[in-house]
């Protein structure tokens, strides 16, 4: 069984081996994460996407993988996979080897990303189709605006903290059901100046207080 992560790839240094249309999509979506991509192809088969920091066109090589984080083999050999599957666990890489789930230490998920709110499914390498499939339904049934409102929320987070007072105790659930009514977040002031205990939730308060009384209601844990 597979642990979901989310890996920091910000300039990390990525080889992908293979430049098929798969391979292709692999480095597309790492260079959307930021890292500093390779990639190493005997023919590149479908048009790279702008950004890749060195492309080498030629047959992998041992030796090929040094001071890669992350490796992708998409080269559909099997006796070159071998080699690099043999070559990464010498290095202790991460290996995503296409199609071959058993020789993977990670596989690509199916994303959908709105800002910062990034929704990942997988079928453990098993079933790429139906990740894809359950991701598209789970997008559709979500609001638009999501990464809006981790942007606001992440705002008021950091103000609380400028403060000196601690988000712990805060209703973000409640907060978030509000948004989604179609309220507006707003920080609240008290009469003398002072940052309230609270934030205003379109016509309704939330203060630290009411917060353990509303999850009991909820029945939270």
């Amino acid at each position: 069984m597979m642990l979901p992560v989310a890996l920091d790839l910000a300039g990390r240094p990525v080889t992908v081996i293979g430049a098929g249309s798969v391979g292709v999509r692999k480095v597309a979506q790492l260079l959307e994460a930021g890292a500093v991509v390779t990639v190493i192809a005997e023919v590149v088969r479908a048009p790279l996407p702008t950004g890749v920091a060195t492309v080498r066109v030629r047959r992998y090589q041992p030796g090929d993988l040094a001071g890669a984080f992350l490796v992708v083999a998409a080269t559909g050999d099997p006796e070159v996979d071998d080699q690099i599957v043999a070559e990464s666990a010498s290095r202790g890489q991460l290996l995503n080897v296409v199609d071959d789930p058993s020789r993977c230490s990670f596989y690509f998920t199916a994303l959908h990303r709105d800002g910062d709110v990034v929704v990942s499914v997988s079928t453990s390498g098993s079933a790429p189709a139906l990740a894809s499939w359950v991701r598209d339904r789970i997008a559709a049934s979500l609001p638009s605006g999501l990464g809006s409102l981790a942007s606001e929320l992440a705002a008021l987070r950091e103000a609380r903290h400028h403060d000196g007072a601690s988000t712990e105790g805060l209703a973000w659930r409640d907060w978030i059901d509000a948004w989604s009514r179609g309220d507006e977040l707003e920080a609240r002031e008290a009469p003398d100046g002072t940052r309230e205990r609270g934030v205003v939730v379109g016509p309704v308060t939330l203060r630290d207080d009411a917060v353990l009384e509303g999850r009991r209601q909820r029945g939270d844990r």
